[in-house]
């Protein structure tokens, strides 16, 4: 298959994404699309399977197939899910809770919604490592346990041309040294790849890289020649004064932060967390750690006041035990919460402010106006952030990159005395990476954060984090103090 790309322009609510692109995809070669967040690599990616207006040419040549008979499939950073219903009505707190998950069909039933008798369909099953988690709800799936399956459901459509973006966002070790041979395995299908990835996660069966920075390639070619091309970013300045007026202190006084003794948590017949003991005290800085599908969003769960079995266990949160008269409300004020998952439930028609604003009162959405005080404190956090200028736009006008700063933003909002990120800096670029990682060390060195941090790749845990729990199949063990 052939790809010529002339004079691509695309315009997004007044604004050029992408300005006069040309690319040629030769026969025989595979490509991988790098740059920065908000380049236009995503909106490069839906012009291709022609889901967004464009102006200029894209033209697919096949040798043995006519053009309109090709099979293009994208499969995007985000998947949102549907009931039996085919209706997608789902909060966030369902996906911890057994009874609202029947809902929702299982993996092996979205699987046969695609090809119940696709000859293959053992083999990718396989290739992808899902066959223990067939008859799990997919709501409940993990982040990397769901795009594994979508990596499935694509193999069986036979496509001709298939696009990933950011697939090994969300995965954890094993899981993108599988997809790198899955990817390999794919093109020895004969299907054509192109990837969108960082620059870090692309696997030897990429012959090309193309360069993607405001919206034009800025370098093309072998992938040996191109990675010569990627110079060192410069690092983002923090505004410490700045930092200094948004964060405030808390006047909270506790002893431990979160005390689990002895949990065990069991979905029907499926033990998913066995024996927790763990104990984070005041000012401790912890990494949360395990492979795909290991419990960690079910231990976070029953922090956050998401899961409803966390009160038929023994935890304490910030020295009282939970079930004893709190309500979720007084347990969420004190936590500032982001995760790939949250993320995913948030209306794509709300503006950024408005998503940042909703950590003020721990809603999914904002559904009261804040008060001129409020106003000015959620509009610091965006501008200590860099992201001040997107506060009228709607999420679906920014990219994942960018709404992931607005989810975070949402998370600090209330200078929580108790701080859990989830992946905070996936979809960002290098340079935002090092940006957050500095903030969250200088929010650290302020003794009164407690910070719960996770993360699938060393290199994006702040150095401040000293301690670690590593989950396994629903197991814990406490790791020594990380030297960094």
């Amino acid at each position: 298959m052939k790809i010529i790309i002339q004079d691509l322009l695309v315009s997004l609510s007044g604004k050029i994404v992408l300005n006069q692109l040309n690319l040629s995809i030769e026969n025989g070669e595979q490509w991988a699309i790098i740059g920065p967040s908000g380049s236009g690599k995503t909106t490069l990616a839906k012009a291709l399977i022609k889901s967004i207006f464009f102006r200029g040419l894209i033209e697919l040549t096949h040798e043995q197939k006519a053009t309109d008979a090709l099979k293009i499939i994208l499969i995007e950073q985000q998947h949102r899910f549907k009931n039996k219903s085919n209706v997608a009505n789902f909060y966030y707190q369902q996906r911890f809770n057994s009874a609202d998950a029947e809902e929702t069909i299982t993996t092996h039933e979205e699987i046969n919604q695609v090809s119940e008798n696709h000859p293959d369909k053992s083999k990718w099953i396989r290739f992808f490592n899902i066959q223990d988690i067939l008859d799990k709800p997919i709501i409940q799936l993990s982040n990397g346990e769901n795009k594994r399956l979508q990596l499935v459901k694509a193999m069986l459509k036979n496509p001709d041309l298939l696009i990933l973006d950011n697939p090994f966002i969300g995965l954890d070790t094993l899981g993108r040294d599988a997809l790198s041979k899955g990817l390999q395995e794919i093109s020895n299908n004969g299907v054509k790849l192109i990837l969108i990835a960082s620059e870090h996660d692309i696997p030897p069966c990429f012959t090309h890289i193309a360069l993607l920075k405001k919206g034009a390639i800025i370098h093309q070619g072998p992938s040996t020649e191109i990675k010569k091309e990627i110079t060192q970013v410069e690092d983002i300045q923090l505004d410490i004064e700045l930092l200094n007026t948004c964060y405030k202190p808390t006047t909270e006084t506790f002893e431990s932060a979160v005390k689990m003794v002895d949990v065990n948590i069991r979905y029907n017949q499926t033990q998913i967390l066995s024996n927790i003991n763990w104990e984070v005290k005041r000012g401790e800085k912890w990494n949360l750690r395990g492979p795909n599908g290991s419990g960690k969003s079910t231990l976070l769960s029953l922090i956050t006041a998401d899961n409803p079995q966390a009160y038929a266990t023994e935890i304490f949160l910030f020295d009282r035990r939970k079930g004893t008269g709190e309500s979720i409300w007084d347990i969420k004020k004190k936590i500032g919460y982001l995760s790939p998952e949250i993320h995913l439930f948030f209306n794509q028609g709300e503006t950024a402010f408005q998503t940042a604003a909703s950590g003020l009162y721990d809603t999914i959405g904002l559904f009261r106006k804040p008060d001129a005080e409020k106003i000015n404190i959620v509009l610091n956090w965006m501008k200590l952030l860099k992201i001040d200028q997107f506060a009228d736009k709607m999420l679906h006008q920014l990219s994942l990159g960018e709404q992931r700063l607005v989810m975070l933003a949402r998370a600090l909002v209330k200078s929580p005395t108790l701080l859990i990120l989830d992946e905070p800096c996936q979809g960002l670029d290098q340079q935002q990476t090092n940006f957050i990682k500095n903030l969250i060390d200088q929010l650290c060195k302020m003794k009164e954060t407690t910070l719960i941090y996770v993360s699938h790749y060393e290199q994006d845990i702040p150095s401040s984090v000293k301690y670690s729990l590593s989950l396994n199949a629903g197991k814990a063990t406490i790791l020594p103090i990380t030297s960094q």
